[in-house]
């Protein structure tokens, strides 16, 4: 079963065992361990869990972000925190989770996106590299962010505007940490 709920609606006790969850799936990463920037970055939306005897074993949180593809800004479900228990890991319970997320994301955003260096466990869920440059906006303008080419992910919903293209130029939001 997967639930739903809002960070606020979290108790202490889940919110340890996510972080715990989070740290140890990432232990051993190729692409870097999980940090408190990233969990930062995992709070303040609505968090996907699957459980097992009432033990959260597989986590994904979506949070809401400006991206902007050609300069034209797009509401996006931005997805965050990604990782199942690794006891637990090839039981399917990611892709339970992340099916939940693409339902979620498609009734309520007009694009998803992500970050990843999984982008084949992604791609067979509807998801694909973008394949335009990426920047990030900040105070001075917009900077490029080069080595994030390639690893941005995104998912068409029912109310992407039918002209965005995945070679066009897209940026996001400065923020602390891993800006995508």
């Amino acid at each position: 079963m997967i639930r739903q709920c809002r960070t606020d609606e979290l108790t202490n006790h889940e919110l340890a065992r996510i972080r715990e969850l989070l740290w140890a799936a990432f232990a051993d990463d190729e692409h870097g361990a999980f940090e408190e920037d990233d969990w930062d970055h995992a709070l303040g939306g609505t968090h996907f869990l699957a459980e097992v005897k009432g033990e959260i074993v597989c986590h994904a949180s979506v949070v809401e972000r400006t991206i902007e593809v050609s300069a034209q800004p797009m509401r996006t479900g931005y997805v965050e925190a990604v990782a199942t228990d690794p006891a637990q890991q090839r039981r399917r319970y990611g892709t339970a989770v992340m099916r939940a997320v693409n339902e979620w994301i498609g009734a309520r955003f007009e694009l998803g996106m992500l970050g990843t260096g999984s982008q084949a466990f992604y791609e067979r869920l509807g998801w694909r590299v973008w394949q335009g440059p990426s920047s990030v906006r900040t105070a001075d303008g917009a900077q490029r962010t080069p080595e994030e080419d390639g690893y941005i992910m995104y998912l068409r919903t029912p109310t992407t505007p039918p002209g965005v293209d995945d070679t066009s130029p897209i940026s996001c939001e400065w923020r602390t940490g891993d800006v995508w």
